[in-house]
């Protein structure tokens, strides 16, 4: 329901927090304590990966991809529908993450945690108890997932609406600056210095990838690339799955977004060359561009998690290797069997 990288920002200390809560020893980590830290701090940003599949909003590389689709082919995937092909992906994905990780390359089996649970329950008492301001925000931020997911529905019943996400999105947004958490005080929720820390170059990005996709469209890039492979006699599954293996292993050293904002367009013109819809290879690559699980630099959560200091290169990329195969594996069955269900 947030983006993977605030996700992993949140998580990120509270588990560096509960394992130095529960590991407490002078000598050093033993090999069970190493594989636990191991299998939390990879489990953050693995998951985060995969959970982020799951919803429009969960990843950059989704939104991308919409924005794409509605504006150059007309075409629209609800946040319902897409969660429909997102969240079995996300699921498999994240419990595939969690068997490699902790029964494969880093079992924990027979650790005994030195720190009592009641050491648990006293950090959480610090915390003390839930504020107004965080109540306010959980209701905007249920009533908006509520339209998110009930939007289709909401507008059958209400015509005249004309309720969409991105709408959705910035009646949220702007309920989070106008209500008042104190109004004698002048106390609301939001306030504008609190944005100046917002990532706004991913929304640059986002606009300078619709504009590229434009532009080749409109030059006949996408055309000729369309004409170039229904002249050819490259199966359909041989080209889905060289497709998803570029972009998985691609993203490993390049920024996902761009990688999606930059090969959309020209992924659209192979579909069409191949008398496809356009969704059928452009969903996949787009979850593909999510899957990379190798190299600090392959998604923003594998690199937080990695400045951390708990973990080494070549321990993420030998566990990131076998998910990488497993995920393209994993791609080309959505594919094959589950996308010409949908569409």
């Amino acid at each position: 329901w947030i983006s993977n990288t605030a996700s992993t920002v949140v998580m990120l200390p509270i588990a560096m927090s509960v394992i130095n809560l529960l590991i407490e020893d002078e000598d050093g980590f033993t090999t069970r304590d190493r594989n636990f830290a191991l299998s939390v701090m990879l489990g953050i940003a693995f998951s985060a990966n995969a959970g982020g599949i799951a919803t429009v909003i969960g990843t950059p590389p989704n939104s991308v991809l919409i924005g794409l689709l509605e504006n150059q082919y007309q075409i629209e995937i609800s946040f319902l529908k897409w969660m429909t092909i997102g969240l079995p992906v996300s699921l498999i994905g994240i419990s595939i993450c969690y068997f490699v990780l902790v029964k494969v390359f880093f079992p924990t089996q027979g650790l005994k945690f030195k720190a009592s649970k009641t050491i648990i329950h006293e950090e959480l008492d610090k915390l003390g108890p839930t504020s107004g301001k965080e109540k306010m925000v959980l209701s905007i931020f249920g009533v908006t997932i509520f339209l998110w997911v009930f939007r289709t529905l909401i507008n059958s019943i209400f015509p005249n609406l004309g309720l969409s996400d991105t709408l959705i999105s910035i009646f949220a947004a702007i309920a989070l600056f106008t209500l008042p958490y104190n109004l004698k005080k002048g106390d609301f929720i939001l306030e504008w210095k609190d944005t100046q820390k917002l990532a706004w170059g991913i929304l640059i990005l986002f606009g300078g990838g619709l504009s590229l996709a434009n532009g080749m469209s409109v030059s006949g890039i996408v055309d000729l690339v369309a004409q170039v492979i229904a002249e050819s006699n490259i199966s359909i599954l041989l080209t889905a799955s060289l497709l998803i293996v570029l972009m998985l292993f691609m993203t490993e050293l390049m920024s996902n977004v761009a990688l999606v904002a930059v090969l959309a367009p020209v992924v659209a013109g192979i579909a069409i060359g191949l008398g496809l819809p356009i969704t059928y290879l452009l969903i996949p690559i787009t979850i593909a561009s999510s899957c990379a699980f190798m190299l600090p630099m392959a998604t923003p959560p594998n690199a937080i998690v990695f400045a951390s200091g708990y973990i080494k290169v070549h321990e993420m990329a030998r566990a990131g290797i076998i998910l990488n195969l497993i995920a393209v594996l994993l791609l080309i069955l959505l594919f094959q069997f589950f996308l010409p269900l949908l569409f």
